[in-house]
């Protein structure tokens, strides 16, 4: 693909964002506002690697020439060892401007709602999904990222039987976005009396947090009840009515919500589950109406699929939708988990990038 046409479509387009943004009555509309700055932003960074990537491509020819048709071989020898630097310069600057051309989602930058749950395996699943939950507030908290928990059930043996909580930050739905499935645990359990590997499996579900202006809720649509929370939390949680759930009729989705004393904190915590749950499915709907590409191997994020092993006899942590496999688990369970994540949200771009090349004429 040429991306000169790309690139001359993002210099007319960043010259209209800034001939709207001296506009003084823009500034009526604050979200307008918003919005149009960052495009602004984004745009001027890729002109700014485009101007990058071409003084690298004139670099790149004349360099090709000098060793091509020197006449002196010490200059032709010179231009061949520039040459072992520009090559994987230019190829990098050029997959940089390849990703800008894939639009951006909008859901990358929204807040996040995770829901993990034990799977098959009794209370070894549990103890995993435990351990899942904790890989990744370690993640969170190594990034920056805030993590309030919305929903806990947890196991007799210490384990998580379901987890719901919120992560707000930076791009975290862009990070995280690629973790729903199911997380697959090969081990010794502690129980495990004769030393043998058991199978264990989590679920990973990953949301982007819905907004008011996204799902519109009607209050004849949802039945509220609260009742008195359960499990371990100390005698204030257990005698007070502040448990609720929430049925939302029209689906037949249920949301409950425990982890706090407040009745009103955690209606306000299920409503967001609620909201968040239906934009998943609108999205969804959508996606299968509009959609006529096959699903990249990368997946989809439905619950059903395997996508990840954690092996620890061996050390190694195994993606099978990238084939891509790392004998640092014991660092991957502390939540050292850039490596994984660049390499899932690269596999993306690059599908998308051959599906756009495939659909321009």
């Amino acid at each position: 693909m040429d991306l000169m046409p790309h690139i001359d479509r993002f210099s007319r387009r960043f010259a209209e964002l800034e001939e709207q943004l001296a506009r003084p009555d823009l500034y009526d509309n604050p979200q307008r506002a918003q919005e149009l700055t960052r495009e602004h932003s984004r745009l001027k960074q890729i002109l700014a690697d485009s101007q990058t990537w071409l003084k690298l491509k004139k670099d790149l020819s004349l360099a090709e020439e000098m060793a091509k048709n020197a006449s002196d071989p010490e200059m032709a020898e010179m231009a061949e060892e520039e040459l072992l630097t520009l090559r994987p310069t230019y190829a990098k600057a050029e997959q940089t401007i390849r990703f800008a051309i894939v639009p951006p989602d909008e859901n990358d930058s929204r807040n996040t709602i995770v829901e993990i749950r034990a799977g098959v395996g009794g209370d070894e699943a549990a103890l995993f999904a435990a351990e899942i939950t904790r890989m990744y507030t370690r993640y969170a908290e190594r990034v920056g990222w805030k993590i309030e928990t919305l929903d806990l059930s947890p196991s007799e043996k210490g384990g998580v039987k379901e987890i719901v909580f919120q992560i707000n930050g930076t791009d975290v739905f862009k990070k995280m976005r690629y973790e729903s499935g199911v997380h697959r645990v090969q081990r010794v359990p502690a129980t495990e009396a004769q030393g043998r590997v058991h199978t264990s499996t989590a679920t990973v579900a990953v949301l982007p947090e819905a907004e008011d202006v996204d799902i519109v809720i009607r209050p004849e649509d949802i039945r509220v009840e609260v009742c008195r929370s359960g499990g371990p939390g100390g005698q204030g949680v257990n005698t007070t009515d502040s448990a609720v759930q929430i049925l939302h009729h029209p689906t037949g989705l249920i949301v409950r919500c425990q982890d706090g004393r407040s009745q009103l904190k955690n209606r306000d915590k299920a409503m967001k589950v609620l909201r968040t749950r239906l934009l998943e499915r609108k999205q969804a709907e959508e996606e299968a109406k509009y959609s006529q590409h096959r699903r990249s191997q990368i997946g989809s994020g439905d619950r059903n699929e395997k996508i990840r092993t954690y092996n620890f006899p061996q050390n190694r942590l195994t993606d099978h939708r990238v084939n891509f496999t790392s004998y640092n688990l014991a660092y991957v369970m502390e939540g050292d988990l850039d490596e994984i994540f660049d390499v899932l949200a690269s596999y993306a771009l690059e599908q998308k990038f051959a599906e756009l090349e495939t659909a321009t004429p």
